[in-house]
């Protein structure tokens, strides 16, 4: 097949891919879209589809790593270090583990807080404008806590690292938290409500971005799995895949989790690892929680839709091993059991498990790289892809159209890490 030509060639047809052609084809570029699955079928499809301003703090912060060495004793364990050596991420964990100080954290919740609530703002005009139709709900998100040691913690760090940043968060009684949400079992302490979040049905939002970039006029070519590049002094002249070479006056690698695999072949190293989530969808029960809620203590999200209703969660570093760990999916499960009357709908939909792309500094890599003079990056959004996809696909047109971006792209810069 003989290469094709457009604007930007793009790699990877999720979230952050989908979501820059967007942008991209609304300032008048040409866009085509690889994709090696279909569009949305990584971590895109299975995650808890929430829109939180309120995640800006990192895992990394003084005592993570101590956590996570524990953690290696418990395969159920909300963050769990799977005990099996592996030289790719333990250089990963010993990198992570340098930013685990307070300077590093306050600089990556800076830069996480910027692009969240930015996109935030995007990603409601952009479903009003586009009529997207995945089930977009303003309601804010509620921790709930059942102890008060928990609650206390989170007082201490959590909401007060909100306060600094100018996002609201709400203090809660165990008694407003219990009226907010009947679907709670007794016994709350309290809570920590977050009126500016919101929740979407993730696999129907990019399912929608992908309607809406063909509706442009941008191509996306599915089951095109990327197998080498080949270049031409410091650019990228082609890339070969299983369904052809396809070639792009510029190249934007947005492929999540697998970004730091495609990157090697171009001399590349990202600092990055797969982060696996789990999630577990089932019909709607009759007790839903009228909130996207998080249980602290088990560490569950769960969020529901008009039709459908979610537990999802948990932090998983065991590489690139694929598959399904029962242990933590029974680990939803028993900890949505102890906070909601009906912690499980009627009927079982789907088990999923994907995996997040990691940064070693849990902050989103986006610009253009220092090595290829047509290549942008924009990849390792962690567990934050949907949140932050709306800005995301905003900074890449900007870069590369040559407009002066709404939020500052230095701390995302592929150049802090020599890329």
């Amino acid at each position: 097949m003989n290469a094709t030509r457009g604007d930007v060639l793009i790699l990877g047809g999720g979230v952050i891919g989908l979501a820059s052609a967007l942008h991209l084809l609304r300032k008048g570029v040409a866009v085509q879209v690889l994709e090696q699955g279909t569009p949305g079928c990584g971590a895109s499809h299975g995650n808890c589809g929430t829109i939180t301003p309120s995640h800006a703090a990192p895992l990394a912060m003084p005592g993570t790593l101590g956590i996570a060495l524990r953690s290696m004793l418990r395969a159920d364990a909300p963050l769990y270090l799977n005990p099996r050596f592996d030289g790719p991420r333990l250089r990963w964990l010993l990198g992570f583990a340098r930013h685990c100080n307070w300077t590093d954290f306050h600089r990556a919740t800076v830069a996480r807080s910027m692009i969240l609530q930015r996109s935030r703002q995007l990603l409601g005009e952009l479903v009003r404008d586009e009529g997207l139709d995945c089930e977009f709900a303003e309601e804010g998100e509620l921790y709930v806590y059942r102890t008060a040691r928990a609650l206390a913690a989170d007082e201490q760090h959590h909401a007060a690292v909100l306060d600094r940043l100018g996002v609201e968060v709400r203090r809660l009684h165990g008694d407003e938290v219990g009226a907010m949400e009947p679907a709670l079992k007794p016994g709350v302490t309290g809570g920590l409500f977050h009126p500016g979040d919101a929740r979407l049905r993730p696999d129907r939002y990019v399912a929608e971005l992908a309607r809406c970039v063909r509706e442009l006029g941008g191509k996306i070519e599915s089951g095109a799995r990327i197998e080498g590049f080949d270049t031409n002094g410091e650019s990228i002249a082609r890339v070969r895949t299983s369904r052809g070479t396809f070639a792009g006056e510029r190249v934007l690698l947005a492929l999540g989790a697998w970004s730091p695999l495609l990157a090697r072949s171009l001399g590349l190293r990202l600092p990055m690892q797969p982060g696996k989530g789990y999630s577990i969808t089932y019909t709607r029960p009759v007790r839903a929680p009228r909130h996207a809620l998080v249980l602290r203590e088990a560490q569950v999200c769960v969020t529901t839709w008009a039709d459908g209703y979610r537990l999802g969660s948990t932090m998983e570093f065991s590489g690139y091993a694929e598959g399904l760990n029962r242990a933590r999916l029974d680990a939803l499960r028993r900890g949505a059991a102890t906070g909601l009357h009906e912690p499980e709908g009627p009927q079982q939909l789907e088990e999923w498990w994907g995996w997040r792309p990691m940064s070693v500094d849990e902050v989103p890599i986006i610009g253009p790289s220092t090595r290829w003079a047509n290549l942008h990056l924009a990849t390792a959004h962690g567990m934050l892809g949907v949140s932050m996809s709306a800005a995301t696909g905003e900074l890449v047109a900007d870069q590369l159209c040559g407009n002066t971006p709404a939020i500052d792209p230095k701390p995302y810069a592929p150049a802090r890490f020599g890329l």
